[in-house]
């Protein structure tokens, strides 16, 4: 059984996390590199690799 402090401890440090990294978050979406034709798919493919390896990989287990 987890001690109550500790969990208090833990969503307050969550919280103070949010806090501080909200601004930095905003400005990056603000001020960060737009996305041009093409971006989707060069990070589409190799994900899609991924998760099909990955697929593979859990049939041979089976």
């Amino acid at each position: 059984r987890m001690n109550i402090w500790l969990q208090i401890g833990s969503a307050v440090v969550v919280v103070l996390m949010l806090v501080f990294l909200y601004p930095a978050a905003k400005h990056w979406l603000t001020n960060g590199p737009k996305a041009k034709k093409g971006d989707w798919q060069a990070a589409a493919i190799p994900l899609l690799l991924v998760v099909g390896f990955v697929i593979l990989l859990i049939m041979m287990v089976r």
